[in-house]
């Protein structure tokens, strides 16, 4: 009696675990900054991609799918702590997310000597588009120069001759400002990397005046670009100076911005205005399920979704086959329908895509944003020719 007892009990638990892995044959780590200045950006990317999954039925590839979520607090060290639990512990399929691009660059030892597939869905640094490029790690939102260049392209044929640039130091604003005067050819009137998550811009802001320069450029994601948009309107520049920016005036920072970033122009890969194929559906069920508009940050997330699902197919849901399921994701590239527009792979691993022009505007009482024009289509990014991984 007692041996069928155990039996009995065995049996349960066998088939309990065997419910619980089918119900989690594909296994998501996402990471990203969910607190702080910069939360937005991260619970962004989280939203897009769990609408993505949602909208998959709950699957990627017809596996069913399980997301774990961290937040990195902006944190290089507790990005890197993250990624090795979901490797080491967790033995995650792909990790998504991975934060911006100082908390990636901590974490890249890691992922690489796993060889687990990693979707950067909010970084693109240089060091890893090109000679340091690897085959298991994507970008799926850009490499970090394209929207700047998109502004310095802009910049350049709008006849500005000379501009004053500020980024936060770190890796991402070092980049974004190369970008941009990589397509601009006047003269940089000055320069200046401000600490990261800094809270106040009016000692800068009184440099920008002093200097009376024909525009501005900036990269300020998040809560620091909320900041440095609203104290650059209340000095009275909005209506004096172009402010054109990356990353800084967007669906995360709109709603606090609001009539503050009327008349900037911002360079990005996605916004509302684009009449690109399913992306009125998008951003329809994004409102519907979150009751608010997305960012470029949450079609980034949509994307990716979408991208995992194909790639798994491919595999036929076999992710343990590492550098099988690491070529699905590349070649999934090509077929993803993007929200965004064109969409492929580079050879490292970095998007060839369009980067657009938008202008934030009112209309009646909303605050939207209008494209101006596409300056810079189907664009690879100067890097990848250092780039050896084939």
């Amino acid at each position: 009696m007692k041996h069928t007892q155990i039996f009995k009990t065995l049996a349960m638990v066998l088939a309990a675990s065997a419910v619980t892995q089918a119900q989690a044959d594909i296994k998501i780590g996402f990471s990203a900054p969910l607190s702080g200045p910069v939360a937005a950006v991260g619970q962004d990317q989280y939203d897009g991609f769990m609408l993505g999954l949602e909208l998959l039925q709950g699957k990627l590839g017809g596996q069913a799918a399980t997301v774990l979520k961290e937040d990195d607090q902006l944190k290089p060290e507790l990005g890197n702590q993250i990624v090795r639990k979901y490797i080491d512990r967790d033995k995650v399929d792909a990790l998504v997310g991975l934060g911006f691009s100082n908390v990636l660059m901590a974490s890249l030892p890691r992922i690489v000597e796993s060889g687990t597939v990693a979707l950067a869905t909010n970084a693109g640094p240089s060091p890893l588009a090109g000679a340091g490029c690897v085959p298991n790690v994507f970008a799926t939102a850009w490499q970090n120069d394209g929207a700047a260049e998109a502004m310095g392209k802009h910049a350049q044929d709008a006849g500005y001759k000379k501009v004053f640039v500020l980024a936060p130091n770190y890796q991402a604003g070092k980049d974004s400002i190369t970008g941009f005067k990589r397509m601009y050819k006047g003269q940089i009137v000055d320069e200046i990397y401000t600490q990261v998550n800094q809270p106040d811009y009016s000692a800068e802001i009184a440099q920008v005046q002093a200097a009376n320069p024909d525009a501005v450029y900036v990269f300020y994601p998040g809560g620091m670009g909320v900041n440095f948009v609203k104290q650059f309107s209340q000095a009275g520049l909005m209506k004096k100076l172009p402010l054109l920016s990356a990353f800084t005036v967007d669906g995360t920072s709109m709603p606090a911005l609001r009539d503050a970033a009327i008349g900037s122009v911002s360079g990005a890969m996605w916004d509302v205005a684009l009449k690109t194929n399913g992306n009125a559906e998008f951003v329809a069920a994004f409102r519907k399920k979150y009751d608010r508009t997305p960012s470029l940050y949450a079609a980034v997330g949509y994307d990716t979704a979408n991208l995992l699902d194909i790639a798994v197919k491919k595999v036929n849901g076999k992710t343990d086959n590492k550098p099988a399921f690491v070529a699905a994701v590349k070649a999934a590239g090509s077929e993803l329908k993007s929200v965004r527009g064109p969409f492929q792979f580079n050879v490292n691993n970095m998007p060839i895509q369009n980067y657009y022009a938008f202008q934030t505007i009112k209309d009646g009482n909303n605050i939207t944003v209008k494209q101006l024009g596409t300056p810079l289509a189907n664009h690879p990014d100067v890097y990848a020719e250092q780039c050896k991984v084939k």
